[in-house]
């Protein structure tokens, strides 16, 4: 090789290791960081209107502890059987894969279905965006904001997932689909991670 050839292969640029997949994968990264930040910022709101509040009321007396606790169970068991799914398609197993992603789509489905339930509840005892029968009004706001803009994400999980368990089940997905599956267990970790998160700071603190 001559000297000339040798200089323009020194100097010639490496060649980008981001793939279509890794791209998918840092688009998604990106996403869930700006959401954490929305997360963040609403959690921060609740937290500096509770300090300024002289009749925030305390959450375990008012809200249904034992019920968001079984809620909380619920989204860590989909986040396992995600796991779970993601694992399936990885090895090929097309009957693995559908029965982890239904069970993970079924545990959403039934905590938005608890959410409904418990917020029929609270509204029927005159807590609401509004109003609040037991202190201050901002309790009620803060609290369906929050776990509302939650219950939106985990509803946007479900039809996410509904459209990869569908193409399963027309066994349109193989092993080359795993990264696409991997992208869609990071979305359904971080919600389940920020419901713990609001969990925490909204029905315990």
């Amino acid at each position: 090789m001559s000297q000339v050839a040798a200089f323009h292969t020194a100097v010639e640029p490496a060649e980008s290791p981001l793939t279509p997949e890794s791209w998918g994968k840092l688009g998604m990264w990106i996403f869930l960081a700006g959401d954490a930040m929305s997360f963040g910022a609403l959690l921060a709101g609740y937290g500096a209107l509770r300090y300024g509040s002289a009749d925030w009321p305390l959450p375990s007396s008012v809200l249904g502890v034992g019920l968001t606790a079984f809620m909380t169970f619920l989204l860590i068991c989909s986040s396992v059987t995600m796991v779970l799914a993601l694992a399936a398609i990885q090895r090929g197993d097309q009957q693995g894969l559908r029965r982890f992603l239904s069970l993970t789509v079924l545990g959403g489905l039934l905590f938005l279905g608890l959410q409904a339930y418990e917020w029929t509840h609270l509204i029927h005892e005159g807590l609401t965006l509004t109003g609040n029968p037991f202190g201050a009004v901002l309790f009620g706001t803060t609290f369906f904001i929050i776990t509302g803009f939650h219950g939106a994400h985990v509803t946007g999980g479900v039809i996410y997932l509904s459209c990869y368990l569908v193409q399963a089940l027309r066994k349109r997905l193989d092993r080359g689909s795993a990264n696409a599956i991997e992208i869609a267990a990071l979305f359904c970790h971080f919600v389940d991670l920020v419901w713990i998160l609001v969990f925490t700071f909204v029905f315990l603190l």
